[in-house]
C-alpha cells in the first residue's frame, strides 16, 4: 500500500473518490484567520519538488505540499488529468482536508494555469496572495514551444537535469534529491507523467477561453509575486550536451542557437502578463536559475512567500 510510505508528517485524504497525500509543514495557525501556504507542482511533478523551500520558509509558517493524483503517495483518478479536473481535485482536498485558512498558492510552471482554473472554480475568497514561479501564462503556448521538436533532436539522449546543471545547482540534501529522482523512476510516475503531458497544450485553450483576462484585476489588491526564471540557461545546457554527442545537423544547432536567443525575451513578456492580475504585484528574475528556481534558487521563492505575507491587504 502506497500510506506505508508516508512520512510522518504525511496522511492521505479522501476526496470523495480516492484519496490524495497531503503533507503538513510548520505550526499549527493560532486561528483559522492565519494565512497559510499551498504548493503546486508543475508539470510530472510531486511534492518533493518543494523540499528545499520548505525547509528554508522556516519553522514558524504552516504551509502544505501535496502530491496530485496518480503521484508518488497518491491514488489515481479516474478523471483524466485536464486542468480542470486537477483544480477540481484541489479544490476537494482544501474542503476535506480540511484547510479553511486564507491561502497563499505558490505555482510553478502549468500551475500558472493550474491556479487560474482554480479561481474560474472557487473565486478568489480564500486566496491570500500568489507566488508564481516561472509560470505558465495562458498564451504561453502561443508564444514559445517548450517542446519544441527541433530542440529536441540536438538534445536527443541528454540526460536533463545534469544538462541543466540541475544536478550540480539543486539545493535539497542529497537524501531528498536521492528521493525526489527514486520517485520519478517509478511505473506510477511514468503513467501519470505520460497522461499530463497528453493534457498539457489543450488545456491552455481551455483557459483561454474562459476569459479571465477580461476580469483583470482578477484577485483585486491581493499581493502577486512573480518570478522569472532563464530558459536560456536550460537549453543552452541542454543544447551543449546534445552537441557533445554529435545530434542534429548544423542547420538544426543553428535554428536551436537562435531559439536560445529569443527565450528570455518572449518569456519576460509573459512574466509581466501575470502583474495584471492585481494592483499589487512584483516581477524578479532568479538569473542563476532555469526554469526549475525551487531547486537551485529556493530562497527566491522564500522571499516572495513573505513579500505576499507582508503586503496582505488590512482587514476589512
Amino acid at each position: 500500500m502506497a500510506s506505508s510510505t508516508l512520512p510522518s508528517n504525511g496522511r492521505l485524504v479522501n476526496i470523495g473518490t480516492h484519496s490524495l497525500a497531503l503533507y503538513t509543514h510548520g505550526p499549527e495557525p493560532s486561528s483559522s484567520k492565519d494565512p497559510v501556504v499551498l504548493f503546486i507542482s508543475g508539470l510530472a511533478t510531486d511534492a518533493l519538488v518543494w523540499q528545499a523551500v520548505v525547509r528554508q520558509l522556516g519553522p514558524s509558517l504552516r504551509s502544505y505540499t501535496y502530491d496530485r493524483s496518480g503521484y508518488h503517495n497518491s491514488d489515481s483518478s479516474l478523471l483524466a488529468p485536464s486542468a480542470e479536473n486537477i483544480a477540481l481535485e484541489l479544490s476537494l482536498l482544501i474542503e476535506k482536508a480540511p484547510i479553511p485558512n486564507p491561502l497563499v498558492l505558490v505555482g510553478h510552471s502549468w500551475a500558472g494555469v493550474l491556479t487560474h482554473e482554480y479561481i474560474a472554480l472557487k473565486g478568489t475568497d480564500q486566496i491570500a496572495g500568489l507566488v508564481l514561479v516561472d509560470a505558465n501564462h495562458e498564451t504561453s503556448t502561443l508564444v514559445m514551444d517548450v517542446d519544441d521538436p527541433i530542440l529536441y533532436t540536438v538534445a536527443a539522449g541528454v540526460e536533463p537535469y545534469s544538462a541543466k546543471g540541475i544536478e550540480a545547482e539543486h539545493k535539497l540534501t542529497q537524501e531528498e534529491w536521492d528521493s525526489y529522482l527514486a520517485a520519478e523512476a517509478t511505473e506510477k510516475f511514468t503513467l501519470i507523467e505520460r497522461k499530463e503531458c497528453e493534457n498539457y497544450k489543450p488545456s491552455f485553450e481551455t483557459l483561454r477561453k474562459k476569459e479571465l483576462s477580461r476580469k483583470q484585476p482578477l484577485v483585486g489588491d491581493k499581493p502577486v509575486y512573480v518570478i522569472g526564471g532563464s530558459r536560456s540557461r536550460d537549453w543552452s545546457g541542454l543544447y551543449k550536451a546534445g552537441v557533445a554527442k554529435g545530434n542534429g545537423t548544423e542547420e538544426q544547432r543553428s535554428y536551436v542557437r537562435e531559439l536560445i536567443k529569443t527565450i528570455d525575451a518572449k518569456s519576460e513578456g509573459l512574466m509581466k502578463e501575470f502583474l495584471k492580475l492585481s494592483t499589487k504585484s512584483e516581477l524578479v528574475f532568479a538569473t542563476e536559475s532555469g526554469h526549475f528556481v525551487q531547486l537551485t534558487q529556493p530562497e527566491i521563492v522564500v522571499d516572495g512567500v513573505k513579500w505576499v505575507l507582508d503586503n496582505l491587504p488590512a482587514s476589512s
